[in-house]
């Protein structure tokens, strides 16, 4: 018995949602210009900024998130081996949805980053310890 031909694939077709595909840059733009290429956390999937303040071990790191909750952090598979993270460090996680004190590590901004998104004003009080500007509430040496 011959088999029919099968028709073409339609190559218009997208990938399922959940994917494993990196976190696409998102564009920031402020004031109908662009700033930069950076990926921020897509709030409408529940990720926050964090900030990485104590290594555990066996990747985990404890992580002070934005809405001042702080959190076991899990770094995610891919990317175990290739983003190493120190205390300090400024990050996205996803919260869990079923687990209140765990989470996702998803992304780690570097230095440069994090003082970029400072200086825009796009990360939240909470989490902005890297202005360079000099802090006001700090009396001068005598």
């Amino acid at each position: 018995m011959a088999e029919a031909p099968k028709p073409p694939a339609d190559e218009s077709a997208a990938p399922p949602p959940d994917a494993a595909e990196p976190t696409p840059p998102v564009e920031v733009v402020e004031g109908g210009e662009e700033v930069g290429r950076l990926p921020l956390p897509r709030r409408n999937r529940g990720e926050t900024f964090g900030i990485a303040s104590q290594l555990l071990g066996a990747a985990r790191i404890r992580v002070m998130c934005e809405d001042s909750v702080s959190r076991m952090g899990r770094i995610t598979g891919k990317m175990k081996k290739k983003m190493w993270i120190r205390e300090g460090d400024l990050l996205i996680v996803r919260p869990w949805g079923f687990q209140e004190g765990k989470a996702d590590i998803l992304f780690r901004y570097s230095r440069t980053q994090s003082q970029y998104l400072a200086r825009k004003n796009l990360l939240p009080a909470s989490v902005n310890l890297f202005s360079t500007e000099p802090r006001t509430d700090a009396t001068p040496p005598a």
